[in-house]
């Protein structure tokens, strides 16, 4: 796998164009529609479960100039990238540049983007971020996604296995069972501990309907356009 560093880019460059998914608690798109933010192999966004603790504790690094640490963005095609590591952060980002959430300033008030000084709006858009594009096979890319996810907070087994076998069948299982919105939720709470965004359901659903070989049965189902064996008795 090759890397190399992406000099000068900022905040307000990878940001340009940011739309989130409410519905599925998910940044999709920046650089102006050239980066996908969270590709199906990465987790949930889950930086604002905590009461939004650490997507405050980003913008705050921000201001007060600390570094946000490498990012990597895996190259697709010509000025084409998914972020490999990183979409937490640069989710916060997005989210805080579009009034999703504010912070709290020195005095204890609730400030906005939107409300900002315009010296701390142009702080936050000229940040520049440190990052490097990879690329390489799709093996090597998930395997270094494994890699670097070792260190902060940990994939547990479901979240890495929807990594390696990504494709259009975990992309559909994941909008039925890690979809906070879904109306079952409250239903399946009673019986399974967890939570959506961390892919608890979802364990449950394919380790039942795979009599405990989930690994085996995600692989032969990869590339289904139907998850109807998952969803018949939920």
């Amino acid at each position: 796998m090759q890397t190399n560093l992406i000099t000068n880019i900022d905040v307000c460059a990878i940001c340009e164009g940011f739309i989130y998914n409410e519905l599925e608690g998910k940044g999709l798109y920046g650089l102006s529609g050239k980066l996908t933010i969270q590709p199906e192999y990465q987790r949930n966004y889950i930086y604002a479960a905590d009461g939004g603790k650490r997507e405050m504790a980003v913008i705050k690094s921000v201001l007060k100039g600390y570094p946000l640490g490498l990012i990597y963005f895996n190259k697709i095609a010509d000025n084409i990238f998914e972020v490999l590591d990183g979409q937490q952060r640069i989710t916060s980002l997005g989210r805080f540049l579009t009034d999703k959430f504010a912070i709290q300033d020195t005095d204890g008030n609730q400030q906005y983007f939107s409300g900002m000084a315009a010296e701390k709006r142009t702080l936050i858009l000229n940040t520049k971020l440190l990052v490097y594009e990879c690329a390489g096979t799709e093996s090597e890319i998930k395997e270094w996604f494994k890699t670097i996810n070792i260190a902060g907070v940990p994939l547990n087994e479901q979240e890495l296995l929807n990594a390696v076998y990504s494709g259009p069948f975990v992309t559909l299982a994941k909008e039925a069972f890690s979809n906070s919105q879904n109306s079952n939720i409250h239903k399946w709470s009673t019986y399974i501990k967890g939570t959506a965004t961390r892919q608890d359901f979802l364990a449950c659903a394919l380790n039942w309907v795979s009599k405990g070989n989930v690994s085996n049965y995600m692989s032969s189902h990869r590339y289904d356009h139907n998850i109807q064996e998952l969803t018949d008795d939920d």
